[in-house]
């Protein structure tokens, strides 16, 4: 058995945080010693290894709380409710960062900035080799192999809503 002292040491956590997770009821210690202090047992080491890693993920704590202890359908279902939250979140980064591009029109931060536009995107591919035919066929292979990744791609270098679901539409297996 540890203390609130060792627990938190052991994980690089406040005694505070341990506290709190008590006082939400996340992480109950299994015992207390005779002077009243919390005493974490071995079980109780590997639920907060748990919370750790789901906190890593990004679930909040009452997301966390509402898990049963063992893997299931809760789980899988909080999880992927989080990678969508993820996915929007990180669209709505994009949109962010072309509409501040956009005000920094040509500036050096501008130019430098990290983002695939579908002009140099298709350049990339031309420089490569890929005429026309090649660029329709990587479109149909990342549409068979990864729809969601092929939308996401599409959507991050900036092609418009209508565009993509015409490339997704003729790129789907059976419309070549």
């Amino acid at each position: 058995m540890l203390t609130i002292g060792q627990l938190a040491k052991k994980y690089s956590l406040s005694r505070s945080t341990l506290i709190y997770y008590d006082k939400l009821g996340v992480l109950s210690p299994s015992g207390r010693s005779y002077s009243n202090y919390r005493l974490y047992s071995d079980a109780d080491r590997e639920k907060l290894e748990r919370i750790m890693l789901f906190r890593s993920a990004g679930l909040s704590l009452k997301t966390i709380s509402q898990l049963p202890d063992r893997q299931g359908g809760e789980l899988g279902t909080a999880l992927e409710q989080r990678l969508s939250s993820l996915n929007n979140e990180i669209q709505a980064l994009r949109n962010q960062q072309k509409v501040i591009l956009s005000l920094l029109e040509n500036s050096s931060t501008a130019q430098n900035a990290r983002l695939l536009t579908k002009a140099t995107w298709v350049s990339m591919l031309s420089a490569a080799g890929l005429d026309e035919a090649g660029m329709k066929q990587w479109h149909i292979e990342f549409e068979k192999t990864s729809p969601e990744a092929h939308q996401d791609f599409l959507e991050s270098i900036g092609i418009e809503a209508d565009e993509i679901d015409s490339i997704r539409a003729w790129s789907r297996p059976g419309n070549d």
